[in-house]
C-alpha cells in the first residue's frame, strides 16, 4: 500500500459537503400525477407535435429527445450537479473516490509495461471533479509517471458542462482554443500542464493507446422497453393521453418493433430495457483496447441481467415522475452489465460487475481515510470525511448500488504485451487492482 501512502503526501483538500439528497439510485414509474403538476414545458410543446406528426415514439427516442435535443435538451444548457442540481454523484461526495480512480489508472499502466505515452479519455466527466482529483495523484505521484507522455481528451456533448469542466481543470490565465466546427471542439492546457481536448463523440477521439473512464455515463443513454405479452414482447411507447391533451402516457405498441432484435433469445423476465447506444460504444472500446492497448473502467449502478423496469427521473434531488414536465428533469436506467459483456464479442476480458464497496475497499481507501483523518485537526472536517466514506461505502446507501466494470486486453491476464517496444519494461502477470486487492510493484 505505499502507493496510498505515497499518494496521501499532498495536503488535504478541501472536504466536498455531504448533501443531504438524492443520488440516482432508486426507482420510480410513471404515475397518476393531476394534469395541475405538469406543466406544459417548451419540451413537452416538442414532442406532442412530434407524437402528433408521427405517432407513439419509443422510450428511446424520448430519452434522446429529452436529454440531448439541441435547442431544449436537460443536458445541453444547464448545470444539473451538486446541492443545486438534481442530483449528486460520487466525486462531489469525496475526494478519496477519485483519487483511488487515479491509482487505478496508474496501477493498470505500469502492470501493462509503462507504455512512453497514454491517453485518458474520460466519457461525460461532468463538472470535471472526478478528473481533476485523478489528476493531483498523477501530479504527487509525478515521479513514477515521469517518463510518460499523458493527455486528456473529453468527450462532452453539453457546452454549459464543458465549460464549467474547462475552469475546473485549466489555468484561466492560458486561454483555451475553440472551434464549434472542429471535431476537437475545445482544446488547452491543465493546471499540471497536460494538453486537454473536447469532443462531441468517441469517434473523434485519436485512436492510440488509451485509458477509458465512464463514470455515471452509461446510465443516461437511451433505453428501449419492452414487456411480455400473451401475443409476444410488444414494445413500451410514449403516446399523447386523449383525455389530457397535454399529458403524456405509456402505451404497447401493436406489433413488433425493430428493437425487438436485441432481446435474448432465452430470456426469462417479463419486463427488459435494452440500450443499443451502450452496445455501440462498447463495441468501440472493445475494438481499440483489443488492438491499441489499454483500458476501459465504468461505474455505474446497475445490475447483471436481472432487473426490469428501472426507468425513473431525477429534479431538485427528488424522485421525478418520467412523463411530468420533460426538459426539467434527469431521466436515467439502470445498466444492463451482462449485455455490455456481450457487446464486447470476445474481443477483451471483462471483469466486474463487483460492488463499488469491495472495488473501493480493495483499493485501499480505508487505508486513504486514515491518511486523510490523521491529516486534518479540525473535528468538521473528520466528520465530513466520515461521512462521504459511509455515503460511499454503506451498502443501504452507494455501497452496493453502484458497480464497477472493466474491458481489458485478454493478454493482461496472462502477463503479455503485443506491443512492446524499447520504452517499456517487461509486464508481470498481476491481479487487476480494484477486482482483487491491490498490488504494486
Amino acid at each position: 500500500m505505499s502507493v496510498l501512502a505515497a499518494a496521501g503526501a499532498g495536503r488535504l483538500y478541501a472536504v466536498r459537503a455531504v448533501f443531504t439528497c438524492l443520488w440516482r439510485g432508486k426507482y420510480f414509474s410513471s404515475g397518476n400525477e393531476p394534469a395541475e403538476n405538469n406543466p406544459v414545458t417548451p419540451m413537452l410543446r416538442h414532442l406532442t407535435y412530434k407524437i402528433k406528426s408521427t405517432g407513439p415514439i419509443t422510450v428511446a427516442e424520448y430519452m434522446k429527445e429529452v436529454l440531448t435535443n439541441p435547442a431544449k435538451g436537460y443536458y445541453v444548457n444547464r448545470d444539473m450537479l451538486g446541492e443545486k442540481g438534481d442530483f449528486i454523484t460520487s466525486p462531489e461526495i469525496s475526494q478519496i473516490f477519485g483519487e483511488l480512480l487515479g491509482i487505478w489508472f496508474i496501477s493498470e499502466w505500469i502492470a501493462t509495461g509503462k507504455n512512453a505515452a497514454f491517453q485518458l479519455v474520460e466519457l461525460g466527466p461532468g463538472r470535471g471533479t472526478l478528473l481533476g482529483d485523478i489528476l493531483r495523484v498523477f501530479s504527487q505521484l509525478a515521479s513514477v509517471l515521469k517518463n510518460c507522455d499523458i493527455s486528456i481528451h473529453l468527450v462532452e456533448v453539453s457546452q454549459k458542462l464543458s465549460e464549467i469542466q474547462a475552469l475546473t481543470l485549466t489555468e484561466e490565465k492560458v486561454l483555451l482554443e475553440q472551434n464549434a466546427g472542429s471535431p476537437v471542439y475545445m482544446k488547452g492546457v491543465t493546471k499540471s500542464g497536460i494538453p486537454i481536448s473536447w469532443y462531441r463523440d468517441l469517434q473523434d477521439v485519436p485512436k492510440e493507446y488509451s485509458f477509458y473512464l465512464a463514470h455515471e455515463f452509461f446510465d443516461v443513454l437511451p433505453v428501449h422497453k419492452f414487456q411480455k405479452t400473451p401475443h409476444g414482447w410488444r414494445e413500451v411507447l410514449i403516446d399523447i393521453d386523449p383525455q389530457v391533451s397535454d399529458k403524456l402516457r405509456f402505451v404497447l405498441a401493436p406489433c413488433a418493433t425493430p428493437a425487438e432484435a436485441f432481446i435474448q433469445c432465452d430470456e426469462t423476465r417479463d419486463h427488459v430495457e435494452v440500450c443499443p447506444d451502450a452496445g455501440v460504444i462498447i463495441q468501440e472500446l472493445s475494438q481499440r483496447i483489443s488492438v491499441t492497448g489499454g483500458a476501459a473502467l465504468i461505474a455505474d449502478y446497475g445490475h447483471d441481467g436481472t432487473k426490469t423496469d428501472t426507468f425513473r427521473g431525477f429534479c431538485g434531488h427528488r424522485l421525478h415522475d418520467v412523463l411530468i414536465a420533460p426538459g426539467t428533469a434527469d431521466l436515467t436506467a439502470d445498466v444492463d452489465f451482462s449485455y455490455l459483456r456481450r457487446m464486447s464479442q470476445g474481443k477483451v476480458a471483462s471483469l466486474g460487475p463487483i460492488k463499488q464497496q469491495t472495488f473501493l475497499r480493495n483499493m485501499g481507501i480505508d487505508v486513504r481515510l486514515k491518511v486523510l483523518l490523521d491529516k486534518s485537526d479540525e473535528p468538521s472536517l473528520r466528520q465530513q470525511l466520515l461521512q462521504g466514506y459511509d455515503m460511499l461505502m454503506n451498502p443501504t446507501k452507494m455501497g452496493e448500488r453502484f458497480n464497477f466494470f472493466a474491458l481489458i486486453p485478454h493478454q493482461r491476464l496472462h502477463g503479455r504485451n503485443h506491443q512492446m517496444n524499447a520504452c517499456q519494461s517487461k509486464p508481470s502477470p498481476s491481479p487487476v487492482a480494484g477486482f482483487g486487492e491491490l498490488a504494486w510493484r
